[in-house]
């Protein structure tokens, strides 16, 4: 079975919730989503900063003009969103998520966070106890939908107004079978991706890790790379 946008189910009234969304990729989520029309709300452990954010974000080229851009204090971003995605720094990781774990009981919850670390040699993936990122945001929140996806997004070419179309996949592991569905429509929303299924969540260390390949391709290259399956 091949790729087929036409079979996804509408999410254009679902609220996105970013965790992190003050980041250089969760503002760059933000900005790319509420320009396909997404309602978003902007989170960040200070609601002035996410809300000042948010005002930054409804100011960019190429929102339409009943964008619906908001920021809040992260609880309060967690407990309205129907989707949350998560792209706080990996040192702050796991305290926000298990701050955050009665209110996120039930959501969609998106982990985008690649554990890297940086030396003299370059990026490199750091080990992490529960084998990823979106593991360890498994255990955490017992009682979440959770997957991964947009690890590999650039947060330039998501924040670059002047860029129509980012034309990459978004690799999304998962162990619930709906929630491919969901979260390849919502990367559908953003002309040029794709969402395709790359396993269960056992399946995502290679994922986060291979971010840190991109970006040495990035500096070598100069270049904003991003991944594109073939043959689907």
């Amino acid at each position: 079975m091949g790729y087929d946008a036409s079979t996804l189910p509408d999410v254009t009234g679902l609220t996105v919730g970013i965790l992190g969304g003050t980041g250089d990729q969760g503002r760059g989520l933000a900005y790319r989503l509420a320009r396909a029309g997404q309602p978003i709300l902007i989170g960040s452990r200070s609601a002035e900063r996410a809300e000042e954010a948010a005002a930054q974000i409804r100011q960019l080229a190429g929102l339409p003009a009943d964008a619906d851009v908001t920021g809040a204090a992260n609880l309060d971003v967690a407990t309205r969103s129907d989707i949350v995605i998560v792209a706080v720094p990996w040192d702050g990781h796991a305290a926000i998520l298990t701050e955050l774990r009665d209110a996120l009981a039930g959501k969609v919850v998106v982990d985008c966070v690649n554990p890297l670390g940086f030396d003299k040699q370059g990026p490199y993936a750091l080990p992490v106890e529960e084998g990823s990122a979106v593991q360890q945001a498994a255990a955490l929140l017992p009682d979440s939908r959770i997957c991964a996806a947009f690890n590999h997004v650039s947060a330039p070419l998501l924040a670059d107004p002047q860029v129509d179309r980012i034309d990459l996949d978004v690799l999304i592991c998962t162990e619930e079978r709906e929630l491919i569905g969901i979260v390849a429509a919502l990367a559908a929303r953003i002309p040029g991706m794709r969402g395709i299924y790359a396993g269960r969540l056992r399946n995502a260390h290679q994922i986060e890790a291979f971010t840190a390949n991109l970006i040495a391709i990035n500096k070598r290259y100069k270049a904003h790379a991003g991944i594109r399956v073939t043959d689907i």
